[in-house]
């Protein structure tokens, strides 16, 4: 790539590419695996292969890492994020409960200000707002009112926002699968518990899914945990909108779910957000040069 934040935002969004695979693949799993279970043994897997990948320094370097106490807290709000939308998801339709999610990203650029100290151009609020949009547009949310479970969602929408601007505080301090390995391994203490106590004993077709959402949230993780070294929170913020793309597109080649004409049009606005900031950071590059 010619610049930094041009890596970023490819890296990004390639990392909420497998994220939404990974989303998938949990969805068909939670129907007989409990989600503790699931996690637990997902951030087995990635602890395991960031153990491949360093070899047994790994155990020194996580402990002398400067930044185990900001991801062990940005592990445990990722933890609360996850439980309050899969709580949130049993009650409200998937349309609501994916608008009021997305809310994350507005969250996290105005985190990154007040937070970071980044400095937010009017494209990228534009970009937010325009994303947004098409999420409200392709959801198509009615009926929503004020409820426990609305709350939940917000709430894990606040604590996702939070942890990706902790991430970027962090992500200049350490190498990626250093601090992939410490969030995991606090997950693997988090989740082992519960995970235990309701075990299933997984099947031939549920072990080939569960291997399946290691490699996803692995390389999602790599992906996301480098893209936030390359580029601004504020930059890379609307391009979380385009996981619903993704979404929608193996709902289709999955469970057959036809895109309608709404859908489509929410997604052309979420695309579009993704132009702006690539635009406008190109221009703002030019004027520099």
């Amino acid at each position: 790539m010619k610049n930094p934040i041009s890596y970023g935002i490819l890296l990004t969004a390639f990392g909420y590419m497998l994220f939404t695979a990974h989303d998938s693949a949990v969805k068909l799993l939670v129907v007989t695996i409990p989600v503790w279970q699931v996690l637990f043994l997902r951030s087995c897997a990635i602890l395991a292969g960031c153990f491949v990948y360093e070899g047994p320094s790994l155990v020194r370097k996580v402990a002398r890492s400067p930044v185990v106490k900001p991801m062990i807290v940005r592990s445990m709000l990722l933890l609360v994020a996850w439980i309050s939308y899969y709580s949130a998801a049993q009650y409200l339709q998937l349309a609501e409960v994916t608008t009021l999610y997305y809310a994350a990203p507005i969250v996290g650029t105005i985190l990154a200000t007040i937070v970071l100290r980044e400095k937010v151009t009017v494209a990228r609020w534009m970009a937010v707002g325009v994303g947004f949009c098409g999420v409200v547009i392709a959801s198509n949310p009615v009926g929503v009112s004020i409820s426990w479970p609305v709350y939940l969602a917000l709430q894990a929408a606040v604590l996702w926002a939070t942890g990706m601007v902790l991430l970027r505080k962090t992500a200049l301090h350490e190498k990626s699968h250093i601090q992939m390995a410490v969030s995991n391994i606090m997950l693997i203490l988090m989740t082992g518990t519960m995970a235990i106590l309701h075990w299933k004993t997984p099947t031939t077709y549920e072990l080939i899914l569960l291997c399946s959402t290691g490699i996803f949230a692995g390389i999602g993780q790599l992906a996301l945990f480098e893209g936030m070294r390359q580029a601004p929170v504020s930059v890379l913020a609307p391009f979380e909108y385009t996981s619903l793309v993704w979404a929608f597109g193996l709902g289709y080649l999955i469970w057959g779910d036809v895109p309608k004409i709404n859908t489509v049009l929410g997604a052309a606005l979420i695309l579009s957000a993704g132009l702006i900031i690539i635009f406008s950071e190109r221009r703002r590059r030019v004027s520099v040069v």
